[in-house]
């Protein structure tokens, strides 16, 4: 067992659970037209029998801030486009002109921006517990190495102050997006 290997896998597993929350955070709507709001959305494809993301299927723009018009592909695809948004958690409806998926994005009202606000800090503690079960991974790591005689008791103890510094960088990340995430819903 390698100190060294689990400190850096730790770190890897942590920075993973930031970068996951980051990216949750880009779906949640603050009121304004983004790809990321339906980019990652599935889609059942009846033509090609399979599931497939949103963005395998279209090209996504914003041509003005209220607006995200779908483009696909294959125009085959339009209404299994149309039906995925339609059952989507998002809310939204579009409406298909031509051979586009045209989504208008209405503006928030205060509550649901205070719903999304509470989205975005139960997506935040998700982040943390991710970061925390990595940090109890590694410190679990080198309790047993410590036992099996790789490691010793004072290596223990400063690597255990790493993993502890490590969580506590990552927790004010996650902290800092959530804040960040807020501002962003809670302004008109």
């Amino acid at each position: 067992m390698d100190a060294e290997m689990t400190i850096l896998e730790c770190e890897e597993a942590m920075t993973k659970a930031v970068e996951h929350a980051i990216h949750e955070f880009a779906t949640v709507r603050t009121g304004k037209a983004s790809p990321t709001l339906v980019e990652n959305l599935d889609v059942h494809v009846h033509s090609y029998g399979s599931h497939m993301k949103l963005k395998q299927l279209a090209m996504i723009t914003t041509p003005d801030p209220r607006l995200i018009r779908i483009e696909p592909f294959d125009s085959s695809t339009l209404t299994d486009i149309d039906r995925a948004i339609r059952e989507s958690r998002l809310g939204l409806n579009g409406s298909i002109e031509g051979k586009v998926i045209r989504l208008p994005i209405p503006a928030l009202s205060q509550e649901r921006r205070e719903q999304m606000v509470k989205m975005c800090k139960q997506l935040g503690e998700e982040a943390r517990v991710r970061v925390r079960s990595a940090r109890r991974s590694a410190l679990e790591a080198l309790k047993a190495g410590e036992k099996d005689g790789g490691i010793t008791e004072d290596d223990l103890r400063r690597l255990e102050k790493d993993v502890q510094t490590m969580t506590d960088k990552k927790i004010a990340e996650i902290d800092q997006h959530v804040v960040s995430k807020e501002k962003e819903i809670l302004t008109v």
